[in-house]
């Protein structure tokens, strides 16, 4: 018998058994991939345009948030993250541009981000402390916090900086219903840091 003749059978049966392993091995879990929601359109504001723009940076966010990944608190100190499921960005840039989004739409300011490099007199700083969701009793909430500094560009003196957080309870576990959750926290933590930035502008500019 040829050479050739004995390997052919040894190649064939090593086909065979890699694709009877392929076959025993777990199909992969599809990954869902989530935006932030906007739960309501801004609200128009009244009142005089600023003159100043604003500039707004990404926050900068521990390892776990600075990522895709959706966190979640299940029990006590232990942070985890949904399994199969992904945020359509970095958290910290999603909340980056929902704030952007918030100014664009109904603030009296120009705003920009930092990629865009656009010429602005203020700044706005941020680290993202919480965005996750946390089980109280057994029922979920989302947390957000944020701590803000804006600043004045000419000179990156510190004109005021303030802690925000956000606490919205999920309808139900289903993740879908905490990603609405975190659609209207996200609302609420724009709203609230638009009143003060601009509240904060305001007092600068009559100085």
């Amino acid at each position: 018998m040829s050479r050739l003749a004995l390997i052919r059978p040894l190649v064939l049966a090593a086909l065979l058994g890699t694709l009877c392993a392929c076959t025993l091995l777990p199909e992969a879990e599809p990954i869902r991939v989530y935006l932030l929601p906007t739960a309501e359109a801004p609200a128009d504001q009244q009142g005089e345009r600023l003159q100043q723009a604003l500039r707004i940076h990404t926050p900068h966010a521990s390892r776990i948030l600075a990522g895709p990944r959706i966190a979640v608190v299940p029990d006590g100190n232990q942070i985890s993250s949904y399994q199969g499921a992904r945020w359509s960005d970095a958290a910290p840039t999603l909340l980056r541009d929902r704030l952007v989004e918030q100014f664009r739409q109904s603030g009296p300011v120009a705003v920009s981000n930092e990629d865009s490099n656009l010429f602005a007199e203020l700044e706005l700083f941020s680290e993202l402390r919480a965005f996750q969701s946390e089980y109280v009793d057994g029922k979920p909430q989302v947390r957000i916090r944020l701590d803000a500094q804006l600043v004045s560009a000419t000179d990156q003196h510190i004109l005021a900086s303030r802690r925000f957080e956000i606490l919205q309870p999920s309808d139900s576990p289903q993740l879908e219903k905490v990603i609405d959750a975190f659609g209207l926290a996200g609302d609420a933590l724009s709203r609230q840091l638009q009143r003060w930035m601009l509240d904060v502008a305001k007092r600068q500019s009559r100085q």
